[in-house]
C-alpha cells in the first residue's frame, strides 16, 4: 500500500512539473520563433576590422582623427596596373579621371597619388601605380565603403577597357584585407555547415537508429545556432562584435546543442525502453540529464566568461557567442527537448533504419557488455592502463614546450580574395610597403616652446628622427613633413592642405611618420622592429629629451595583439581552472573528482596544442590540411580562445562519466562494479557524442581561414584524445585507485531514488 502511494504521489508530481514544463517550453518556443528571422541579418552588423582596445595602434588612429583631423586616418590603397606609366602624359592623363572619381564619391576623404606628389614611390618596379584613398568618417562601419569602392573599380575598368584592354583595378590596404578575410571566413561555415549537416545526420542515424530521435539534436543545434546569431546581432549594435562570431557560433552551436540534446534523448529512450509513458519518461530524462547538463555548460560557460577580459575585439566577441551558445543549447534541450519527447512518447523510434536491429533494448545491451567488459579490463589493471594511455598523451603535451605564438610566416592570406590578390601584385611592384606601414607619432615635450612647423628645434627634432629610422636596413622609405619638404622648412607653404594636415598636428608639437619596410621584411620582423623602435625610445630619435612616440599600422597592431595576450594568457587560465572546480565541487560535491577533471582537462588540452604545434607549426602532415609548408608559430588568437573552449568541452565527458558512476555507487555498487556500470552506460553515447564533434569541429580545418583552420583542428584532436584514452582508459583508472576518495567529502553523502524504483 505504501508503495502504491508512493507511486501515485510520484506521478502527481511529475504531471505537475511536467505541465510546468510545457509552460516553460512555450515561452521559449515563442521567443525562438519570434528571434528567427533576426538570424539572417545578423553578418550586416558584425565587424571585420581588428580592435585591440587601449593599444598604441588604437591611440595614433584616434590621435589623427582628432587632433590631426587627417583625412587618411581610414584609408584603403587602388592598385592599378595596365595603363601608361605614370610617370608619362599618357599616363596622367589615363590617371585623371580614376582620381576624380575617387575624390566624388561620397565615402571618399582624400586621395594621394602621382598627379599630387611626382615621388617614385607611386612607380612600381615593372611598371603598374597606385593611388591611396582616405575613407571618411560615418556613423556605419568604413568596412561598409569597401563593396562600393570595388563597384566603382569595376565601372571604371569598363570605361577604360576599350582604350587599355590589360587595365586592372583592385583594392588592398588593411580594411578590404580584413573585410575579404573575414567574407571568407564567412563562406567556410556556409561550406563547412553543408558538410557537416549530412554528416551528422547519418552519425545520428546510427546512433539512434530512427529519424525521429536523430532530428531532435541535429534541430536544437541549428536553433541555438540560429538564435545566437540573431541575438549577436542585436548586441553589435552597440558592442564591437567580430564577424568570427559566426564561425564560432555555428561550430559551437552543432557541436554544444547537438551534444546535450543527445544525452536527453538517450535518457528518454532508456525510460521509454524500461516501460514509462511519454509523460513519465521525459520527466525522469529531465531530471537524470538536467542536472548534468547544467553542470557541463556552467564549465563551457567559464571558459567563454573568462574571455570577455581580453580587450581584443575579436576574442571578446568569441566569448559573448559562446557564452550565448551554451546557454541557449541547455536551455533548449531543458525545456523544449523534453516537451517535444513528452508530446512523442514511443513515436521516438518513428522511421526505424532498414540497418537497425529488431530491438533497440538487445542492441543497447550488447553494446553496454562490451563496454563492461572493458571497464572491468581497467579496473583490473589500473596501473598499466595509467602507463599505455599516459605515456603518449605526456609525449603529446611535451610538444608545447615549443609553443611560438608570433605571427606565423608565409603566405596565409585566402588566394581567392582581391584584396590579397593586389597585395601580391604591390609585392611584385616592390611597393607593399605601402600597405604594412608603421604610423609612427612624435611628440615634442609638453613644456617645449618650439613648434615643428615654425622653429628649427623642432624640425630638426623630426628631421633627425626620419634619418634615423631610413638607415633601419629593414626600411624601405620614411614619409614624413621634412621629407615632402624636401627638407626645406620655408618649402611647407608649398604642400597642399591635406598633406600638412595629415603629417603635422593642429597645434604643431607632433608629427606622423610614415615608415614603409622593405616587401622582404615579414609580419614578424616588422612586428620586432616595432618593439625596437619602442625600446629606442623618442628622445634616442629625435636629440629631444621628453619627446615620446607612439605607433600604429598592422606592424603595430600585430605587436600589440600578441603583447595584451600573452598578458592575458595566465589570468584567463586561472579563471577557467578557478570557475570550473568551483562548478564541479558545487555538482559533485567530491574534491577528488573536481581535481583529478581539472588535471585531466589540463593533459587532454596540453596533448591538443601539442598536436597543434606538430602539425601546422612544425607541418608534418599540414598538407592534408590545405597548408603546403610549416607556419613556424601558431596566431595568438588560437591558443587561448582554444584553451577556453577545449577546457569546457572536455569536461562534458568528464561529467557524463562521473555521474554515471556515482549514481551507480549511490545505488548500492561498489567501486569495482560501479566503473564499468557508468562506462557501460556512457561509453555508447560518449562515441557518440565525440565523433559528432570531430565531424563538425573537422569540417572547418578544410576553409580557407587559416586561423578557423588552427581552431577547429584543436578542437577536433581534443575531442577525439579526451573521449578515448582520457575518459575511456585514464579517468577509470584513476578513479579505481582512489576508491572511496573520489568522492569525499559529500560526493555519497545523498542517495538519490533511482529510476528502477520509480
Amino acid at each position: 500500500m505504501v508503495h502504491r502511494l508512493t507511486r501515485d504521489n510520484l506521478c502527481e508530481i511529475m504531471g505537475l512539473v511536467s505541465m510546468r514544463r510545457f509552460w516553460m517550453a512555450g515561452v521559449v518556443l515563442v521567443a525562438v520563433i519570434a528571434l528567427l528571422p533576426f538570424s539572417f541579418h545578423a553578418e550586416r552588423h558584425l565587424e571585420t576590422a581588428t580592435r585591440v582596445e587601449g593599444s598604441q595602434a588604437e591611440t595614433v588612429r584616434q590621435e589623427l582623427d582628432t587632433r590631426f583631423h587627417s583625412p587618411f586616418v581610414d584609408r584603403v590603397v587602388l592598385v592599378i596596373q595596365g595603363l601608361p606609366p605614370a610617370d608619362s602624359d599618357q599616363g596622367q592623363q589615363a590617371l585623371t579621371p580614376i582620381v576624380s572619381a575617387l575624390t566624388d564619391e561620397p565615402g571618399v576623404s582624400g586621395t594621394i597619388s602621382y598627379l599630387d606628389l611626382k615621388d617614385p614611390i607611386f612607380l612600381g618596379n615593372g611598371g603598374g601605380t597606385f593611388v591611396l584613398v582616405g575613407l571618411a568618417a560615418t556613423d556605419s562601419p568604413v568596412e561598409d565603403e569597401v563593396p562600393r569602392l570595388h563597384q566603382l573599380a569595376h565601372s571604371l575598368e569598363n570605361q577604360l577597357r576599350p582604350h587599355y584592354p590589360a587595365v586592372k583595378l583592385e583594392l588592398t590596404g588593411e580594411i578590404p584585407l580584413n573585410f575579404d578575410i573575414r567574407k571568407a571566413s564567412a563562406d567556410d561555415v556556409r561550406h563547412g555547415e553543408s558538410l557537416v549537416i549530412p554528416a551528422t545526420l547519418i552519425l545520428l542515424l546510427i546512433a539512434f537508429g530512427s529519424l525521429a530521435a536523430a532530428l531532435i539534436p541535429l534541430a536544437v543545434g541549428q536553433l541555438a545556432i540560429a538564435t545566437t546569431l540573431a541575438i549577436t546581432g542585436f548586441l553589435a549594435q552597440r558592442l564591437h562584435l567580430s564577424i568570427l562570431v559566426q564561425n564560432l557560433a555555428t561550430m559551437l552551436g552543432l557541436g554544444l546543442g547537438i551534444d546535450y540534446a543527445l544525452l536527453m534523448v538517450s535518457r528518454f529512450r532508456e525510460a521509454i525502453s524500461a516501460g514509462h509513458d511519454g509523460p513519465t519518461a521525459s520527466a525522469l530524462a529531465a531530471r537524470q540529464a538536467g542536472r548534468t547538463l547544467l553542470i557541463s555548460a556552467s564549465t563551457v560557460a567559464i571558459g567563454f566568461l573568462a574571455l570577455l577580459t581580453v580587450p581584443i575585439g575579436e576574442i571578446r566577441s568569441i566569448g559573448i557567442a559562446g557564452f550565448l551558445v551554451a546557454g541557449i543549447s541547455v536551455l533548449l534541450t531543458n525545456t523544449l527537448v523534453p516537451a517535444v519527447l513528452a508530446l512523442l512518447g514511443k513515436r521516438i523510434d518513428a522511421g526505424k533504419m532498414p540497418f537497425t536491429p529488431k530491438l533497440d533494448a538487445q542492441r543497447a545491451a550488447h553494446t553496454g557488455i562490451r563496454w563492461r567488459r572493458w571497464g572491468t579490463v581497467i579496473v583490473a589493471h589500473p596501473w598499466l592502463a595509467l602507463l599505455l594511455a599516459g605515456v603518449p598523451m605526456l609525449a603529446m603535451a611535451w610538444q608545447v614546450k615549443h609553443l611560438d605564438t608570433s605571427v606565423p610566416s608565409g603566405d596565409w592570406l585566402p588566394a581567392s580574395a582581391e584584396s590579397v590578390h593586389a597585395l601580391h601584385t604591390l609585392e611584385q611592384m616592390d611597393r607593399a610597403g605601402v600597405v604594412y606601414t608603421m604610423r609612427v607619432l612624435i611628440e615634442l615635450p609638453p613644456n617645449s616652446e618650439d613648434s615643428i612647423a615654425q622653429t628649427d628645434a623642432g624640425w630638426n627634432a623630426i628631421d633627425r628622427a626620419t634619418k634615423q629610422i631610413q638607415s633601419d636596413p629593414r626600411c624601405d622609405r620614411v614619409i614624413s613633413i621634412t621629407t615632402l619638404a624636401a627638407g626645406n622648412r620655408a618649402s611647407l607653404t608649398d604642400l597642399s592642405r591635406e598633406t600638412r594636415r595629415s603629417f603635422l598636428s593642429s597645434d604643431g608639437h607632433a608629427a606622423l611618420l610614415e615608415v614603409l619596410p622593405k616587401t622582404s621584411v615579414s609580419l614578424r620582423q616588422q612586428v620586432n622592429w616595432v618593439r625596437d623602435l619602442r625600446k629606442t625610445g623618442a628622445p634616442t630619435l629625435t636629440g629631444a629629451p621628453g619627446a615620446t612616440l607612439i605607433i600604429g599600422g598592422i606592424p603595430a597592431l600585430n605587436a600589440d595583439y600578441q603583447t595584451i595576450v600573452e598578458q592575458h594568457v595566465v589570468p584567463v587560465t586561472a579563471l577557467v581552472v578557478g570557475g570550473t572546480l568551483l562548478a564541479l565541487l558545487c555538482g559533485f560535491r567530491s574534491l577528488f573528482a573536481a581535481v583529478k577533471a581539472i588535471a585531466l582537462n589540463l593533459l587532454s588540452v596540453a596533448a591538443s596544442f601539442g598536436a597543434l604545434v606538430l602539425v601546422f607549426q612544425d607541418g608534418h602532415g599540414s598538407r592534408l590540411l590545405g597548408v603546403p609548408a610549416a607556419t613556424g608559430s601558431i596566431f595568438p588568437l588560437v591558443p587561448i580562445v582554444a584553451f577556453a573552449i577545449v577546457f569546457g568541452l572536455s569536461m562534458d565527458y568528464e561529467v557524463f562519466l562521473v555521474a554515471r558512476v556515482l549514481e551507480a555507487r549511490r545505488s548500492g555498487l561498489s567501486e569495482m562494479d560501479a566503473i564499468p556500470e557508468g562506462m557501460a552506460r556512457t561509453a555508447g553515447l560518449i562515441t557518440s557524442a565525440a565523433a559528432i564533434m570531430i565531424v563538425v569541429f573537422a569540417a572547418f580545418t578544410f576553409g580557407n581561414f587559416l586561423v578557423v583552420k588552427m581552431i577547429g583542428f584543436t578542437l577536433a584532436i581534443a575531442v577525439l584524445i579526451d573521449a578515448t584514452l582520457v575518459r575511456m582508459v585514464i579517468g577509470p583508472a584513476l578513479l579505481r585507485i582512489a576508491g572511496d576518495w573520489n568522492w569525499w567529502p559529500g560526493g555519497l553523502g545523498k542517495p538519490h531514488v533511482a529510476a528502477s524504483q520509480e
